[in-house]
């Protein structure tokens, strides 16, 4: 399946302020982003874009415009060490961040990497197979509660303690799960009702994906770095897929949008506010008819400010 990127004009509206600017893409993926960003980018501009999947570095590296481009550089790591990266570059502002979050087309189609129960493949699940422990791996050595609570709070599953009996079960019978299709089939054996068009792995694939890869805490990391990096009137694009994603994006939002008192210090001025809300988006009919991908899709953005509330800077 050919890899569509979600809310693509609507991200780069909002994230290219500055044709001269530089900018981040945190999840170059297969580039859709990248290359609209940088159809937006004066010769002056620049465009780092950062990856943790091997993959995709090497399809950037593969692509001859984008290597002739002297306004693209890739880097194979995570965003959430963007501020390092950055500043080995020499770079320590930018004019805007995206993050595009969750797993791209190539990476689901791709029966070795693990990511879908549609493919018999390796349970792997990792971003950086170069890196870490698969989530086979996981399964082959957490206890029943530790894989409860992960299905249980990464995948939102009702029935996360049945499924994890099942597989403690059969890792102590002598059958580990490793392959997808096993998960698959535990899985759906374990799980006593099923969601009208929904496979019943969706939840725990979900969830041991995001374990795995520490989906999560590498968000949290990635915003706080993301904030760090953004000059007075940056941008900050971030496109999420599910409730847990976008509740922290919502949440650092609103609250990088507020100015703070010290309790501790009640005579000290607050903390400026450093973030202003600027809208949530969602895909339009016409996108979510065509690509199932944006039927979940979140877009929150934000603008960098260190006007303090009351200066003229709106909540």
């Amino acid at each position: 399946m050919q890899h569509l990127s979600v809310l693509l004009p609507e991200a780069v509206d909002a994230l290219v302020t500055d044709a001269d600017g530089i900018y981040v893409d945190g999840t170059f993926g297969r580039g859709g982003h990248a290359r609209a960003i940088l159809g937006r980018l004066s010769p002056r501009g620049r465009l780092i874009a950062l990856d943790r999947d091997p993959a995709a570095v090497a399809s950037a590296a593969g692509d001859a415009a984008l290597a002739a481009d002297p306004r693209f550089t890739i880097e194979h790591t995570a965003f959430s060490a963007m501020t390092a990266t950055l500043a080995a570059l020499g770079v320590s502002r930018v004019s805007g961040v995206l993050l595009d979050l969750g797993v791209s087309s190539p990476q689901i189609d791709d029966p070795e990497r693990g990511f879908s129960f549609r493919f018999d493949g390796p349970l792997d699940m990792r971003m950086d197979p170069t890196r870490g422990e698969s989530a086979a791996e996981f399964l082959a050595r957490a206890d029943e509660r530790h894989i409860a609570e992960v299905i249980r709070d990464y995948g939102e599953e009702r029935f996360a303690l049945q499924v994890a009996k099942a597989l403690v079960a059969r890792r102590e019978g002598g059958r580990p799960v490793r392959t997808t299709g096993e998960l698959a089939d535990l899985v759906a054996g374990a799980v006593r009702s099923r969601e009208a068009g929904q496979n019943p792995a969706t939840r725990t694939f979900q969830a041991l994906r995001i374990f795995v890869n520490a989906e999560l805490e590498e968000l949290e990391q990635g915003l706080s770095a993301a904030l760090a990096l953004l000059a007075p009137g940056g941008r900050l694009v971030v496109i999420s897929f599910h409730s847990l994603e976008d509740r922290i994006v919502k949440t650092f939002i609103a609250h990088e949008s507020r100015s703070e008192f010290d309790r501790r210090a009640p005579f000290a001025a607050p903390r400026p506010q450093r973030l202003r809300a600027l809208g949530r988006v969602r895909a339009g009919p016409t996108e979510a008819a065509t690509n199932p991908r944006a039927r979940s899709a979140v877009m929150r953005v934000a603008e960098r400010t260190d006007v303090p509330l009351g200066e003229g800077a709106a909540a």
